[in-house]
């Protein structure tokens, strides 16, 4: 069967479900941290995903007045108002039982008819967010997808083999996508736990203060600790270090910069990454949204800082949030970049990414709290010798390196996924042909 012979349908024709939750009585005020039952709410619901950050829990007795809106294994869930509409995932099955409150519409497709997962990779796709955003726009002041809306979407629809089939090659891409995100938790977790045990909680020292040979490394390296505390300002520290501020690990502290939009020609063609405050909410950025051009970047405060700068936001919603670059990038003039000197690249960062509660608490202002480049800089902190600072650097280094490369492989993925999508729905490229594309690159 061909594309042209593919049926579209309507998907009230092809679901037992489709229908938004509630909020249990009383609110948040009912919310819990753990329990056995889920509240699913929109901040869980993303296009690459279900995320479990946020999640909320309810008692028997609140999950069961919402059971007319229990989730099932499979289910679709789209957000339906506000700012995150659109978005749509399948539900995590860890967190079942689930219940999901009015900002989120469970869509429960006949599996004899349509394939969820198809339908979750139709709704994600271009198009359909496209037409999603603009449906959801087109009424009051809010944005919003109404029932009648979702009943009245057209599903492309192949026999139900030829369904699962394309759901699986693009399945394929997500599953490699996040294995390399499991990785890098893992990865993250490592050099944390290392960051912590070096500078946090002075362990190898304690070793060799109780006459232990520390853990977990070579006579070598033990060789460059200290077997004892001295007093300093911040209490006792290994005796031979310092106390300081960020700004003596690094070679320059300085702000970035916003080239004119009135300029055309200072963005375009934008070849130099150019990085946002809002985009610092990632651990390590690989990619920006916005660019700007040499022009641009001549004519403008912008900065263009070295791979593993570390970056702090410093207004609004992310002050206090920290990055590392993967790459050579300027950033706006709401970012703070640390330029690390030889050998404190990473303890740069894992020190400013560990402070990021009490980089917050420095946020100053009336209407909005803000940090500035002094504040940064001038965060305290803790410094090793030299060569302790360089024996770590080497230590997490192959860390970073491999959490980076998983970055950008699930980048090239991510891409190769997203122009296979709407191929693989319109029957522009046949299954047999995408498998072999998936196979090169899995």
């Amino acid at each position: 069967m061909g594309v042209d012979e593919w049926d579209a349908v309507n998907l009230r024709d092809v679901c037992f479900k489709i229908g938004s939750g509630a909020t249990p009585r009383g609110g948040q005020n009912v919310y819990l941290s753990k329990g056995e039952y889920t509240l699913i709410r929109s901040q869980n619901i993303y296009n690459e995903g279900f995320s479990q950050d946020g999640l909320v829990f309810l008692t028997k007795r609140h999950a069961e007045e919402l059971s007319n809106v229990e989730v099932q294994k499979g289910d679709v869930l789209l957000n339906i108002t506000g700012d995150s509409v659109a978005r749509c995932c399948q539900v995590d099955e860890r967190v079942l039982p689930a219940r999901v409150n009015q900002h989120v519409s469970i869509i429960r497709s006949d599996s004899n008819k349509l394939d969820s997962c198809f339908l979750r990779y139709f709704l994600i796709s271009l198009p359909m967010q496209s037409l999603m955003l603009s449906w959801a726009g087109s009424g009051g002041t809010r944005n919003a997808l109404t029932k009648g809306m979702i009943e009245a979407f057209e599903v492309p629809c192949p026999p139900i083999a030829e369904q699962k089939a394309i759901a699986h090659i693009l399945g394929t891409l997500d599953d490699k996508i996040e294995l390399n995100q499991q990785m890098n938790q893992t990865l993250e977790a490592i050099a944390r736990a290392l960051f912590k045990s070096w500078f946090i909680d002075f362990d190898p020292v304690r070793a060799k203060l109780d006459g232990r040979q520390p853990t977990g490394m070579d006579a070598e390296t033990a060789a460059l600790f200290p077997a004892e505390f001295e007093d300093s300002a911040i209490g006792k520290i290994p005796k031979g270090w310092n106390v300081g501020m960020l700004r003596d690990c690094c070679d320059r502290v300085e702000n970035g910069g916003t080239p004119k939009r009135s300029e055309s020609d200072y963005w375009e063609p934008g070849t130099i990454p150019w990085l946002t405050s809002g985009e610092v909410r990632q651990s390590i950025v690989t990619v920006t949204e916005n660019f700007i051009s040499e022009k641009g970047l001549a004519n403008s405060s912008a900065k263009l800082w070295t791979p593993r700068t570390t970056v702090v936001a410093m207004y609004g919603a992310t002050a206090g949030q920290v990055c590392l670059l993967a790459q050579k990038m300027c950033t706006n003039q709401a970012c703070c970049g640390l330029i690390p000197a030889k050998n404190k690249q990473f303890f740069i960062y894992l020190q400013a990414s560990n402070s990021v509660e009490l980089l917050a608490q420095q946020a100053r202002g009336s209407a909005q709290q803000n940090l500035s480049q002094k504040i940064v800089g001038d965060f305290p902190t803790v410094i090793p010798s030299d060569s302790v600072l360089k024996s770590f650097d080497e230590y997490v280094k192959s860390l970073f390196e491999k959490w980076i490369a998983n970055l950008e492989e699930s980048k090239s993925l991510a891409s190769i996924r997203d122009a296979l999508l709407p191929k693989l729905l319109s029957g522009e490229i046949r299954v047999q042909d995408a498998e072999t594309v998936v196979e090169a690159v899995t």
